[in-house]
């Protein structure tokens, strides 16, 4: 939770069934060094939003790959019932389709108050797969139209990964969106997230104070200033609360085990913190 207190976000271990070329933290079917949150522990911190009167309103659920978490429903089940909204960011693959039961169930409880957000890298199949492997893209576009045809409330996020403009992209999935049927809206940055990329090496700009008012921006616009991310390193006893979902293994942003220690301001001295966030305009949690 964080200091605004809008947002929180379990993130549900690093294991994912894809093994991506620029995953933002390096998940794949072995990286195993955030391990799953329990329904338990999930249930500890939603818990301590309501003692601490925070006025959360939005649990986002990522990973590795959500779904491959076998109590992520469970979960799902205890923020909806306590009256949050619920964010689901997947791949919509296999390990999905492996839970639908359960999702119908949960859309029945409780409509529109489920988010899935599906992960497309690029409206063409040949740079999806580039970035997520061969035989990625339709099993993606198939979970896609299932939540959508079961009445799901959907979004899209992707990637910059092509160098074509942010207006490109959006023309091109709505192509994708129509020749498919959904009724997705491209324009919409929230029904369609465009995520910047990110690069260690790269030489960015320090952050200031002056640049808010350079760029027209205000700290409360970026991610650190309202959510925090819950995450449990393999081999630890208790999860840990960190200021960013990008930063998971950096110890500057590890904020300790509760929420209540972790409402303070964040410094933006990680290079992520320019590119992605303030220049970039990325917003994780954004739904």
């Amino acid at each position: 939770m964080a200091v605004m207190a809008t947002t929180e976000a379990p993130r549900l271990g690093t294991l994912c069934n894809l093994t991506c070329q620029h995953c933002y933290i390096e998940s794949s079917p072995k990286n195993d060094r955030l391990v799953y949150l329990s329904a338990a522990e999930a249930g500890e911190y939603l818990d301590e939003i309501e003692r601490l009167g925070l006025g959360t309103q939005l649990i986002g659920f990522t990973g590795g790959e959500p779904f491959m978490n076998p109590e992520l429903p469970a979960m799902l089940d205890l923020a909806l019932a306590r009256g949050f909204r619920a964010l689901v960011l997947t791949n919509a693959m296999k390990p999905m389709h492996k839970v639908k039961p359960a999702l119908l169930r949960l859309r029945d409880r409780y409509g529109d108050r489920l988010t899935i957000r599906v992960s497309i890298d690029h409206y063409g199949r040949q740079v999806h797969e580039t970035e997520r492997g061969r035989r990625s893209w339709m099993p993606t576009i198939d979970g896609l139209k299932w939540l959508a045809a079961n009445g799901f409330a959907v979004a899209v996020a992707s990637r910059r990964l092509s160098g074509e403009s942010e207006d490109q992209l959006r023309r091109g999935f709505a192509r994708l969106f129509a020749d498919f049927g959904l009724a997705i809206d491209a324009a919409d940055p929230v029904a369609l997230t465009i995520f910047p990329e990110m690069d260690e090496a790269a030489d960015i700009p320090e952050i200031t104070e002056a640049c808010w008012g350079i760029l027209g921006k205000s700290p409360d616009m970026v991610m650190c200033s309202s959510s925090r991310m819950v995450v449990k390193f393999k081999g630890a006893s208790h999860p840990t609360v960190i200021a960013c979902t990008l930063l998971p293994y950096d110890p500057r942003f590890d904020l300790g085990p509760s929420l209540a220690a972790a409402l303070g301001p964040v410094p933006l001295n990680h290079p992520h913190c320019a590119k992605f966030c303030v220049l970039g305009g990325g917003a994780c949690s954004r739904n």
